[in-house]
């Protein structure tokens, strides 16, 4: 009997938390459908807001209706039009972990610090009927203590930015994480990412950006006690802007004036 009643509590506890395992699994599964569908509405809103195109008053599927998505392979540029990878199931960020979808990056490649490269990326088109408006490109890059994902919009002359969202990342609140700043994004508006020889000349400066010509339409103001963060977002852009990211999909496309750009 004392055998007996030393192991029935060992066992209800056992009971018990097999039971609540099993709540907790089956409600996990239960919200994924709702988890994911919130993931995919939160990333779109952040695609609106880098385009300038978010309004609190209308809903977000109408705002996305003229933003079309497409599968670019970065090292040559064209977009993948086989039907081999499908936009609505790519999961980028697993592509990269494969080695038939992605690639590891070399220590002399690897400015932004992400290690695997996938080899197609994710584009998002904010059309006018026919013709194209704006790209929005989705980047990513290690700060001081974490990757941080942003999106970056761009004018139909491939250089100008319309604007920009960083959505998540893991750095100091009120010293890094002011990449989330909203007054700070605004002040990426009208900047250019290339100067006129092709090269990169977007920069984020230590202080305050230039007020003269030709300057002030590259530099962004410095996050204040974030060096290491301002550093991050500066090697992110200079990856993502170059040749193992979306410079040769830029390649590819017809420059044409800001506003009017046309797929290639």
């Amino acid at each position: 009997m004392a055998e007996e009643s030393i192991a029935k509590p060992f066992y209800t506890v056992l009971i018990l938390a097999f039971i609540c395992s099993a709540l907790v699994a089956g409600a996990a599964v239960g919200l994924r459908p709702q988890q994911d569908a919130n993931r995919d509405l939160d990333r779109k809103k952040h695609i609106l807001y880098a385009a300038g195109l978010y309004d609190k008053n209308r809903t977000v599927e109408e705002m996305f209706a003229p933003i079309e998505t497409e599968v670019v392979e970065l090292a040559t540029g064209k977009y993948v039009t086989d039907g081999t990878i499908r936009p609505e199931t790519y999961k980028q960020l697993k592509a990269a972990l494969s080695d038939e979808t992605g690639r590891q990056l070399s220590s002399a490649e690897d400015r932004a610090k992400l290690r695997r490269l996938e080899k197609y990326s994710l584009v998002y088109l904010v059309k006018d009927g026919a013709k194209v408006q704006q790209l929005v490109l989705p980047v990513r890059g290690k700060g001081l203590w974490s990757t941080m994902f942003a999106y970056v919009a761009l004018d139909g002359d491939l250089t100008t930015i319309r604007g920009i969202s960083f959505y998540e990342h893991g750095e100091t609140p009120g010293l890094g994480g002011e990449v989330e700043n909203a007054g700070w994004q605004d002040g990426w508006r009208g900047k250019r990412v290339y100067d006129d020889g092709g090269k990169i000349g977007l920069n984020i400066v230590k202080g305050k950006a230039a007020t003269e010509e030709p300057a002030k339409h590259f530099q962004i103001d410095g996050l204040s006690g974030a060096t290491i963060t301002t550093k991050g977002v500066n090697n992110l852009m200079e990856f993502w802007f170059g040749e193992h990211g979306f410079k040769p999909f830029f390649s590819a496309q017809k420059i044409v004036e800001p506003g009017s750009s046309g797929r290639g």
